[in-house]
């Protein structure tokens, strides 16, 4: 019997970019590998479909949602849909998100709207139109999807909006967990730290690249496999009794600080 047998998980942001692999499309792959039945949240059909079709080729089961998680009815349709082709919502990972760079001074209104919107206001709308399905099925796990960035400060590379946005997940997470435990329905949230996805990929050099993987203790450059066998672990039975939690994904780096790399992550950046 696998992990995630007979579980129902969407995943927002699922869809595949056309090399590597983001967190969102590896969480819903992986869920589908230990047996459960996805459903694929993405405003983008094209990547929907490509995180599909690695599904359906690995005889995995899911279906496609286009839609835009920070528009209520969308979030409804969304979880409609998974009720009516699968029969519950056992599992929800809100994990999309957009990154525009400037620090405080530099980000425009609209921006840190749109930020907050795509960011945490996704976050809420769907919990909010996932919960009533996992109270009539008697529980479930939702994880919310922050960052390292949302826990720290620095000046090499400022998204502050971002950063903010995933600050206020974790905040989400804690307030979640102790409202809905009553419903058996548990509420963790992830943090990864520096790891290479397509998203960041645009943002950084080779050498930043190094730099970012020697800031940690362990010296492994973090993938989003690395996030979505976390989200597999608390979103399984294994983690029965963990709830508003927030997981470092980060290979120790918010155990510790290394002052020379900062000021070599600051040089590289004023560049």
């Amino acid at each position: 019997m696998k992990t995630l047998d007979g579980k129902v998980a969407i995943v927002t942001g699922a869809g595949s970019v056309e090399y590597g692999h983001g967190t969102g499309d590896a969480m819903a792959i992986n869920f589908a590998r230990h047996g459960a039945r996805v459903v694929l949240f993405d405003i983008d059909e094209e990547r929907a479909n490509r995180t599909l079709k690695t599904i359906n080729q690995e005889r995995g089961i899911a279906s496609i949602v286009i839609g835009d998680v920070s528009k209520a009815a969308d979030c409804d349709l969304g979880t409609s849909v998974a009720v009516e082709q699968f029969g519950s919502i056992d599992i929800l990972v809100n994990n999309v998100a957009i990154i525009p760079r400037g620090n405080v001074v530099d980000v425009t209104e609209e921006e840190w709207d749109q930020v907050f919107a795509v960011n945490l206001k996704s976050m809420m709308l769907m919990s909010k139109s996932c919960i009533k399905y996992m109270v009539s099925n008697g529980g479930g796990s939702i994880i919310n999807i922050s960052s390292t960035e949302g826990q720290r400060g620095q000046d090499w590379l400022p998204f502050v909006a971002y950063s903010t946005s995933k600050g206020a997940a974790v905040t989400l997470t804690t307030s979640m967990a102790v409202q809905h435990g009553k419903d058996n329905i548990r509420v963790n949230c992830i943090a990864p730290g520096m790891i290479y996805t397509p998203l960041i990929a645009p943002h950084i050099s080779d050498e930043v690249r190094t730099l970012r993987r020697m800031g940690a203790p362990l010296d492994i450059e973090g993938n989003a496999w690395d996030v979505a066998n976390a989200a597999v672990f608390l979103a399984s039975d294994n983690a029965r009794w963990i709830t508003g939690t927030t997981l470092p994904v980060d290979g120790g780096l918010l155990a510790t600080q290394s002052l020379s790399l900062i000021d070599r992550f600051t040089d590289l950046a004023e560049k």
